[in-house]
């Protein structure tokens, strides 16, 4: 492992100290987060060595301590936003909408549906909003996502969902695969680290005044996809500690975007919202699941200077 500048970090942690006394994190007054260290220097070392730009938002719910880099700037979301429009349909329908069936045609089908690709060859037509929810966050497959798009009203109305729980950020504009052209300057199907890590939060963590997403069961089953995800095993998972859950959705597209977005629970402490995001250049250029994996071990690094 590269350095991390832990003298550094073990100073900055003195100062900025623990902000949330013995509140939790969710299920209490929401700290207020503290002039948390941000740590430039490693972050730019890695857009340096990989030719990226990165940006980074995490935060500690108990604490409300920040990491961050470049945490407002936009990037494409990708197949992030899988995960926020099983959230949004979870927080704008009954439950009951799970069991709802959806038809599928093989004229459905577009690239990148590894799921739905498999249901069509073996003749099952007819799949519920639950297993659509499981290929889209678990598989991120492009043709289930598109259907939750459907139920929602088409990207448009998961835009207004956002906004109704704070999101005033996100710009939602097309499905898949057209949302992962990631032009840059183009501000269509892009997000920032610091509003996508907000969201996530309000989708998957007890709100502390309880006026965001208030319902327990959808929380749960969002962060059961994500922390059965299948897709993220190189990506923030390989820079935590082996004993932490993960819980997180991936993303890619064009310029070399490579993105990932997680709950993180720590065998001591309270969960670590972490968004890591970056793009290149280039329209072709190959992303690199080793900047996100290298970026997580700084990050969390910034909250447990033991972790390795």
């Amino acid at each position: 492992m590269r350095r991390l500048l832990l003298p550094v970090i073990a100073a900055a942690l003195v100062l900025a100290g623990c902000t949330g006394g013995d509140d939790t994190p969710d299920g209490g007054e929401e700290p207020t987060a503290s002039a948390s260290p941000t740590f430039s220097a490693d972050f730019a070392d890695l857009e340096e060595e990989y030719d990226a730009r990165l940006g980074v938002y995490a935060i500690d719910t108990g604490t409300g301590q920040v990491v961050e880099h470049r945490a407002d700037e936009r990037f494409a979301y990708a197949s992030t936003i899988k995960a926020l429009a099983v959230g949004a349909l979870l927080h704008e329908k009954p439950r009951s909408v799970l069991d709802q069936t959806v038809e599928l045609g093989e004229e459905d089908l577009v690239e990148n549906s590894p799921e739905l690709e498999k249901a069509v060859e073996e003749g099952e037509t007819d799949l519920t909003v639950r297993e659509l929810a499981d290929a889209a966050v678990r598989y991120s497959d492009n043709t289930a996502g598109n259907l939750l798009f459907d139920l929602l009203g088409g990207p448009e109305e998961l835009q207004g969902v956002l906004r109704e729980i704070g999101d005033e950020t996100t710009i939602v504009s097309r499905i898949e695969p057209e949302l992962n052209e990631a032009i840059p300057g183009d501000d269509r199907d892009t997000s920032t680290p610091e509003a996508l890590a907000t969201t996530l939060r309000a989708f998957t963590l007890l709100p502390a005044d309880g006026d965001a997403v208030n319902n327990g069961y959808a929380r749960a089953m969002l962060t059961d996809l994500m922390v059965r995800n299948t897709t993220g095993d190189d990506l923030i998972r390989a820079g935590v500690p082996d004993n932490w859950e993960v819980a997180d959705k991936t993303g890619a597209a064009a310029y070399g975007t490579r993105n990932d977005i997680a709950v993180l629970r720590r065998a001591d402490g309270d969960p670590i919202v972490l968004v890591i995001m970056s793009s290149k250049a280039e329209q072709d250029a190959e992303y690199d699941n080793d900047l996100i994996a290298d970026a997580t071990r700084v990050a969390v690094a910034g909250f447990d200077p033991e972790a390795d």
